[in-house]
């Protein structure tokens, strides 16, 4: 039995996300701009400690890091765009820059452990505390790391349900 491909109205569901998309695109493209300019004037102090390996890659380049936010963030744009108006290619492309965020949140999990020790462990070579503030301290860092973790995949899995509603078959029928 053939297949037949009702295109009726646009659901709300793509609508909602494609204007949530355009709206935190345009956040984003705007806090990368401030925070580029805020980077910038304060790179020579980075230069001067020393970092682990990543942290430290991350840190001197940062401003190249949110010249390519600023950039996916307009493509999410166009493709936010696109999906209002029901382009197939924009609903594809805004697939992969999900998949793309979702590999960026999985790479911020390790970033965020990386960067909190970091912070601790300096922070406890420059303070005297006593023993039980120490361990206060690092149960409210790890307390810290754990809630950022879970808050984390919980947006991992928000956007891999996106990915999914997107590639139904009834939201590609919108697209034919």
């Amino acid at each position: 039995m053939p297949k037949t491909l009702n295109v009726g109205a646009p659901s709300r569901f793509v609508t909602f996300i494609a204007w949530l998309a355009l709206v935190l695109a345009v956040a984003v493209a705007v806090v990368a701009g401030l925070q580029y300019a805020e980077v910038t004037s304060m790179l020579p102090q980075w230069k001067q400690r020393e970092l682990p390996l990543v942290s430290g890659w991350l840190l001197r380049d940062l401003p190249w890091v949110l010249a390519a936010a600023a950039v996916l963030s307009l493509l999410l744009a166009a493709s936010a765009v696109g999906l209002l108006l029901r382009l197939d290619w924009a609903r594809r492309s805004f697939i992969g820059l999900v998949g793309l965020a979702i590999a960026a949140h999985l790479f911020g999990l390790w970033l965020q452990h990386e960067l909190v020790e970091l912070l601790v462990q300096d922070t406890l070579g420059h303070v005297v505390l006593p023993q039980a503030a120490v361990g206060l301290f690092g149960s409210l860092a790890t307390a810290a790391q754990v809630m950022a973790a879970l808050v984390t995949l919980a947006a991992i899995a928000l956007l891999a349900w996106v990915i999914g509603r997107l590639r139904s078959e009834s939201v590609r029928q919108e697209f034919a």
